[in-house]
């Protein structure tokens, strides 16, 4: 069985640097994909609310045969419930989808910029983290404004802050702000959805080690810190994805992924997107 490293979180919460993402996967595709992960090795699962398939992830864990302790689970609170007194509710009734007690990570999926609401509803997460219903919680597309007025609130900071991050759009920016708060770094699409997978840079580093595109973008993420939860419904590519760990970039093929920076987005501006 592969042993993935964890982050300790600024919250002393420890997280798989790896887990497995299931976006786009629908509810009755996703039982079978995450049982898969389970079996292959994953011990972290990302859900969210909005992707439908909370209870399918559910049922899959349910089934595993695996303690509760063995995983890490994370869901995320949608912009319909961007509201102190809605975040216990969305919550629990993700939970109740889920079968579980509670999630180990909870996050604000989008700030939703154009009112302040994203505010109040963080008051809300650290009230669900004391009631024991999340272990953890956090953001996803936070820029690095809505990180500095959830500071200013004077309470707790997010431990996780999940951002689209792959070779085409690497954030530095927005890396830097995390670290500056101790916010772990977590990368959705790490893969930019295959996108860098051909570019010659990337294909030739794979084949120097003999690992394929995917592994040598997934081990660039990890060597730089950052958290990843790569997505396949294919029971091939579920555990080549896990298969990272018995080789290491050089400071000059980190440095080859690095140049690959464009800025470009695949998925909306957190700055403008408001669902």
């Amino acid at each position: 069985m592969t042993s993935i490293p964890t982050i300790a979180l600024h919250d002393g919460t420890p997280m798989p640097q790896l887990g497995f993402g299931v976006f786009q996967v629908p509810d009755d595709g996703a039982q079978a994909a995450v049982a898969t992960a389970l079996e292959s090795g994953y011990r972290s699962i990302d859900t969210a609310t909005i992707y439908g398939n909370e209870a399918g992830v559910g049922r899959a864990i349910a089934e595993s045969g695996l303690a509760r302790d063995e995983l890490f689970v994370t869901t995320k609170l949608w912009l319909t419930d961007l509201a102190r007194d809605a975040v216990r509710p969305a919550l629990e009734a993700s939970l109740e989808r889920l079968r579980l007690d509670a999630v180990d990570l909870y996050l604000i999926h989008w700030p939703a910029p154009a009112t302040d609401d994203y505010l109040r509803a963080w008051e809300g997460m650290e009230e669900v983290r004391a009631l024991g219903l999340t272990r953890s919680a956090g953001v996803s597309n936070f820029l690095p404004e809505h990180l500095d007025r959830i500071a200013e609130l004077g309470g707790t900071l997010p431990t996780v802050n999940q951002i689209e991050l792959h070779p085409a759009l690497q954030s530095h920016e927005l890396v830097s702000a995390n670290a500056a708060h101790a916010i772990a770094t977590e990368a959705w699409s790490p893969l930019g959805q295959g996108a860098a997978l051909t570019d010659p840079a990337i294909v030739a580093i794979a084949q120097a080690h003999g690992a394929t595109p995917a592994q040598v973008v997934l081990r660039w993420h990890l060597q730089q810190g950052r958290i990843v939860i790569p997505k396949s419904v294919t029971p091939s590519r579920i555990a080549e994805n896990l298969d990272v760990f018995g080789f290491e970039l050089s400071g000059e093929q980190l440095n080859a992924i690095d140049a690959l920076d464009k800025g470009e987005r695949i998925g909306p501006d957190p700055a403008q997107f408001n669902g």
